[in-house]
């Protein structure tokens, strides 16, 4: 939806119009940082992986990219099949899959739990069903995809705290999705954020998630980012 919509040329006008106009970058959702989870993984792995969809993959995947700890953060597919795992299928809505983001990090650097909270705080608004900001459709939904069972527990008890805090102030869409593969996505979609700061999109949309993890989580917040490209992983 995000490329086919702004390719025409009168939504790019309306985009160029709102990035001329606004004094500086605000987003669609509003930030809010959420309790941490009072129970998180226990990891022994050197490396362990965790995979998030929440909108669009290139804003998901900008606000990981700059969080330390974190040593790849790939934009990709999860929920449905191998097969119907393309950028065009999967903008149908009917494919099951959500735009995803798996996420390789260090659990000695960062915990599960921790990388929950920021996603729940500044990747996106948990509380909109199918969509975020602009986009609309299933394959835009909040979803988390456990690595494991104890992932899923950690979630699972997350949402359920959350929810009896009202900490969003309304209960959060948030699903969990087992034991459903991800699969990368093209490789124009990759490191989208960093390699296009100025397209309207991004400006509007996800500018201000990393902004947002910059403010709101400084002792995690790494300036340059980890990018797909540089990761050799």
């Amino acid at each position: 939806m995000k490329i086919s919509l702004w390719s025409t040329l009168a939504v790019i006008a309306v985009g160029l119009a709102i990035f001329a106009m606004a004094p500086g970058p605000s987003s669609a959702e509003t930030a809010v940082v959420v309790p941490a989870p009072a129970i998180d993984e226990t990891a022994s792995a050197a490396t362990e992986t965790a995979v998030f969809a929440g909108g669009c993959f290139w804003g998901v995947q900008g606000v990981f990219q700059h969080v330390e700890g974190v040593k790849n953060a790939v934009s990709g597919y999860a929920g449905g099949a191998k097969e119907t795992a393309e950028y065009e299928k999967v903008g149908s809505g009917r494919t099951g899959h959500a735009e995803a983001v798996k996420i390789t990090y260090d659990p000695k650097k960062i915990s599960y739990g921790r990388l929950l909270q920021i996603y729940f705080s500044v990747a996106h608004d948990p509380t909109q069903l199918n969509r975020q900001g602009p986009d609309s459709g299933t394959q835009y939904r909040s979803t988390v995809f456990p690595a494991n069972e104890e992932q899923a527990k950690v979630a699972k008890a997350y949402i359920e705290q959350l929810n009896a805090a009202n900490t969003c102030g309304r209960k959060l869409a948030t699903t969990i999705e087992m034991s459903k593969p991800f699969y990368a996505a093209e490789a124009y979609h990759q490191d989208y954020l960093t390699l296009n700061p100025r397209q309207p999109y991004i400006v509007y949309n996800d500018l201000p998630k990393v902004e947002a993890l910059k403010q709101m989580f400084p002792a995690v917040y790494r300036a340059k980012p980890v990018l797909v490209s540089e990761a050799g992983l």
